[in-house]
């Protein structure tokens, strides 16, 4: 692919057996039978399913980027004959994160760790501690993102400010937003996205989830290339020709990036009074 623009991209579609990372894995190759991709994105957390009871059960689950899910990842990636981005549960030291691999045959090339934790994730995980980073897979320039990730434009701007043509996205979505944010975030960084979400309800302890589905591929210009149904395990493929990235004008006049003003714009939120302190409220 070295020099070559055109590629094939997509997602696969899954319903996770929470813990039974084997029976994932099995789901995952099955899916992804015969098929060539120069990149493959699979949901969130695939392997292990995603409404934990405790900070014990997910510590449990958890591996190094040297564990089995990244050894899969790398058979899957050498099924494909590309690049294949999945989610798991990463342990570095006692830390624990919601991260991303992104692996070839040849192993590991990036691990990109949550920065926007959802609901009780603020209590499992520890928040990425990692800037968002661009790496180059077959001629493209791709980025990560993790699911809560689409709801903070900060996120996919920084990827397009740093050149990324592909924002990989493994998801666990249950809010009915991002299918249609996804649009918008690609028009407004001039990008592909490819937005894996997994299927079905996980009800464990307290908590049920319901996910939505609806995986993705969006085009620079907010086009829904392929879009998975609501409850369907999977797979999604297109062509794109990742040269629709690589320009950011709209007209002779208006350039995304170059038209950018951060001056103008206000870094950080004006200080809210707390309504439930004394001394902001009327007397």
């Amino acid at each position: 692919m070295a020099g070559c623009s055109k590629m094939r991209v997509g997602y696969v579609q899954t319903a996770p057996g929470f813990g039974d990372k084997e029976a994932n894995f099995r789901e995952v190759s099955r899916l992804l039978r015969g098929v060539k991709a120069d990149l493959v994105v699979l949901p969130e957390l695939f392997a292990t399913g995603y409404t934990f009871m405790s900070k014990r059960e997910a510590e449990s689950l958890a591996e190094s980027t040297h564990g089995q899910t990244v050894a899969f990842l790398s058979e899957a990636a050498g099924q494909t004959g590309g690049a294949v981005v999945g989610g798991f549960i990463e342990r570095d030291a006692r830390r624990l994160y919601n991260a991303a691999a992104l692996v070839t045959a040849g192993g590991l090339v990036d691990c990109y760790r949550k920065i926007h934790l959802f609901n009780k994730e603020k209590i499992w995980f520890e928040g990425g501690d990692r800037r968002p980073r661009v790496v180059e897979v077959g001629g493209a320039r791709v980025g990560m993102m993790i699911c809560f990730d689409w709801i903070f434009p900060e996120t996919a701007r920084s990827l397009a400010l740093l050149g990324a043509d592909i924002i990989a996205h493994p998801a666990n979505l249950v809010l009915p937003y991002c299918q249609d944010a996804m649009v918008t975030r690609c028009l407004e960084n001039r990008l592909f996205a490819v937005t894996a979400n997994r299927i079905g309800r996980e009800r464990r302890g307290e908590d049920t989830f319901e996910f939505t589905g609806r995986s993705q591929i969006t085009s620079p210009r907010g086009e829904v290339l392929c879009r998975a149904p609501k409850a369907r395990r999977m797979a999604g493929f297109v062509d794109i020709d990742v040269l629709e990235a690589r320009t950011k004008r709209i007209n002779p006049y208006n350039d995304l990036f170059v038209d950018r003003t951060p001056g103008c714009y206000v870094q950080q939120p004006a200080a809210v009074p707390d309504p439930g302190d004394a001394a902001s409220r009327d007397p």
